[in-house]
């Protein structure tokens, strides 16, 4: 293996560890709920794909092809990562924090309370 795919492969293990470590701080010292939550996705999206990365270079060099079942982890851990996030903070704001402490919000459905804008329950009887 050549110095170029090493250097490459030790970069991205280091960053990814710095990744990890710093999330994993995060989690630990930061005080709110939503505050933990930013810590560790951003690590474990970051950190995890960063060895990821690392192993598909190794491979790709060590053997000649790159490993679809570390792509395809890869690319779902990208993907679900945020949207798992963007779930837990609407389901903490929706049983800790009550809708009227919440700044105003310019959606008829509010802030991640689903309540039906006016009119729609004509509409959806309507339609059945």
């Amino acid at each position: 293996m050549s110095i170029f795919a090493e250097l490459i492969i030790s970069i991205a293990l280091i960053v990814s560890g710095i990744f990890g470590f710093v999330g994993s701080y995060g989690l630990i010292k930061l005080k709110d709920s939503i505050q933990r939550l930013h810590a560790p996705t951003k690590a474990t999206t970051l950190g995890v794909g960063g060895v990821l990365i690392a192993s598909m270079v190794f491979f790709h060099f060590e053997k000649g092809h790159i490993s679809i079942h570390e792509l395809l982890i890869t690319l779902f851990l990208f993907l679900t990562a945020p949207i798992t996030a963007n779930f837990i903070a609407k389901t903490y704001m929706a049983r800790n924090i009550k809708e009227d402490e919440l700044p105003p919000s310019t959606s008829s459905y509010g802030w991640s309370v689903y309540d039906d804008p006016p009119g729609t329950e004509e509409d959806q009887t309507r339609l059945l």
